[in-house]
């Protein structure tokens, strides 16, 4: 089942050339990079490392979400160390992924509620749950 937006809050815009050897550029300028395969020796990054840095930072903002719907206050210096993984079957490419989360000081049985519940919130992770591989771990 596909939910339909109401109301759209923002759209990211970028323009990209090239694909894994190429640039990408967001339509306001602030985002402007060069990609290279991963694993290459190119200077720009790759799909996979933007895809962990935003479903990263997201994640943090569905903890905070999911933390002030359980009435608990998170520490200040909460992580997400996202892994994406790129591999292959025999004829096919897949992503595979790892967040590792830390909630320093947090009751572990606190933290993993936290946790389970930002992963029902975030669009990140709403996109890709049931599509990749996903392991949730708190470190």
């Amino acid at each position: 089942m596909i939910n339909q937006i109401d109301t759209v809050l923002y759209t990211g815009k970028t323009h990209t050339t090239g694909g894994r050897n190429g640039e990408a550029r967001s339509d306001d300028g602030r985002l402007d990079i060069k990609l290279s395969p991963p694993g290459s020796s190119g200077s720009g990054t790759n799909p996979e490392q933007l895809l962990a840095a935003g479903w990263s930072a997201c994640f943090i903002g569905a903890m905070g979400k999911a933390a002030a719907a359980m009435k608990v206050s998170l520490p200040s210096d909460i992580t997400v160390d996202a892994e994406i993984d790129l591999g292959k079957t025999e004829e096919a490419f897949f992503l595979q992924a790892r967040l590792n989360v830390s909630l320093p000081g947090l009751d572990p049985a606190v933290a993993r509620a936290v946790v389970d519940d930002a992963h029902l919130r975030c669009p990140y992770s709403k996109a890709l749950s049931g599509n990749i591989d996903i392991t949730i771990n708190l470190v």
